[in-house]
């Protein structure tokens, strides 16, 4: 009799709620006609099909969708339907350079001007990033529950490094060693780097990233161009720490992605497991094979090599120029080999410093023209970087749906632009000017069609 009443009692209540609230709210549908469709694999446009956005997924293409008149409908004016753009390395959190970003700014400036880096990333197109390293996880979050616009986040969160490594960013001269002093650093604080030395160590920080939502591990594994205390030859870490810190990734079931120069430095992370080669620009042609065969991404940037020192608008050392122009001297020829050999390639700028810098990210574009062709450079952008993040698996922030592709279950991360970018992909330099529709995850963001004024 007791168990009889309760339920009655919570059936009423739950009726009682229906009635004030209206129930749960119904999803949203919008169906895309007159469109011209690139799929994100496929060598040709697709004809005669509409798409059904329904919620946040693409919920059916076919020649006619019969909807009911709560479904928006939005005409594609016979434009191109593709999907949202995917940058594979970007810093949303480095809207000044890494020394000031972390040093010198409060951290709630530094994440307004990146809630408007994010902004703007989206704006441009790119409804998804795979970010670099950087403590971002709040932005994301912003964005995930919609009170910010921005594109999706894959996250690395802190970069791990050897001290002296790429991730050692203090530049001070009375900066004193942690592990000797107790003297606390601000880029641990904040949650931009683990400087860690040794197998137990590395271990550890790998697991400390993960537990703090990283999709992937990002590590630096040589020197770079703009480190504060690193050569550009320097191999970072022994093919042991690399290894373990590949194995506490494999436990997750997600990968790590490696900042490496150098020929050794690539070759020892191929080695080790490593599934990204960031940059990767002296790779030797026998390190690119054994990427080709080990199924080993290239996510290198072209942009950033097309230009000279003096292209930059802000002063360069001596020694960051130097670096520079030796790793441009081989940029090219890594680029060639990666096509010839087949590697997997995947699209990234590795923008960052400021806002006007990270707005050159669709020059990108442009770039690669010099290397790839228009298909071969959407298809990067698109459906190959959709895979590389895939291999976040379970750990990825968006596991629901695909990304990178126009099918049926996918992400509804579209666009519409005004072009062909299989004949034209130097329209998508110019994402203000050719992107007239920007959708993600259903929401539109933008859309200056006739049809939607």
């Amino acid at each position: 009799m007791y168990r009889s009443i309760l339920t009655y009692s919570v059936l009423l209540f739950t009726v009682m709620m229906t009635a004030v609230y209206g129930g749960s709210t119904p999803q949203t549908s919008t169906l895309l006609t007159h469109v011209r469709i690139f799929d994100g694999k496929s060598n040709t446009l697709i004809k005669g099909k509409q798409v059904l956005v329904v919620g946040d997924k693409v919920a059916k293409i076919a020649a006619k969708i019969d909807v009911n008149s709560s479904t928006k409908v939005i005409d594609g004016e016979g434009m191109v339907l593709m999907p949202g753009l995917i940058d594979a390395h970007t810093h949303l959190m480095v809207v000044k350079p890494f020394d000031q970003a972390i040093y010198t700014y409060e951290p709630t400036y530094i994440a307004a001007v990146a809630t408007e880096a994010a902004r703007r990333t989206l704006m441009r197109g790119f409804t998804t990033v795979r970010d670099a390293g950087g403590p971002v996880m709040g932005l994301k979050r912003a964005i995930d529950e919609g009170i910010v616009p921005g594109p999706r986040i894959f996250p690395s969160n802190a970069f791990i490094s050897q001290t002296g490594g790429h991730g050692d960013f203090d530049t001070s001269m009375t900066y004193l060693s942690s592990y000797f002093t107790g003297q606390m650093d601000k880029a641990y604080l904040f949650g931009w780097t683990y400087t860690a030395d040794g197998v137990p160590e590395v271990r550890k920080a790998v697991r400390e990233v993960l537990r703090s939502g990283a999709s992937q591990v990002k590590v630096m594994g040589s020197g770079s161009i703009t480190g504060a205390h690193d050569p550009l030859d320097v191999v970072e870490y022994t093919p042991a720490e690399m290894k373990a810190i590949v194995q506490e990734a494999k436990k997750w079931g997600t990968y790590v992605m490696v900042h490496a120069y150098s020929d050794k430095a690539v070759r020892m992370a191929v080695e080790a497991g490593v599934k990204s080669i960031e940059h990767g620009l002296m790779a030797s042609p026998e390190t690119l094979k054994l990427m080709k065969k080990k199924g080993v991404w290239l996510s290198t940037q072209c942009l950033n090599y097309s230009k000279n020192v003096e292209d930059f608008n802000v002063p360069m050392p001596a020694n960051v120029a130097a670096k520079f122009n030796e790793a441009k001297k081989s940029a090219e020829r890594v680029y060639g080999l990666a096509k010839k050999y087949g590697l997997k390639l995947a699209w990234g700028t590795d923008t960052f410093g400021s806002l006007e810098v990270q707005d050159t990210e669709s020059d990108e574009f442009t770039a690669r023209k010099k290397y790839f062709t228009d298909l071969e450079i959407l298809k990067q952008a698109t459906s190959l970087n959709g895979e590389l993040l895939a291999l976040s698996g379970k750990r990825s922030p968006y596991p629901d749906g695909k990304l990178g592709v126009v099918e049926e279950g996918a992400y509804a991360d579209m666009l519409i632009v005004d072009g062909n970018p299989l004949k034209d992909i130097l329209m998508l330099a110019k994402p203000k000017q050719h992107i007239r529709l920007i959708m993600k995850g259903g929401k539109i963001y933008k859309n200056t069609l006739q049809s939607g004024k």
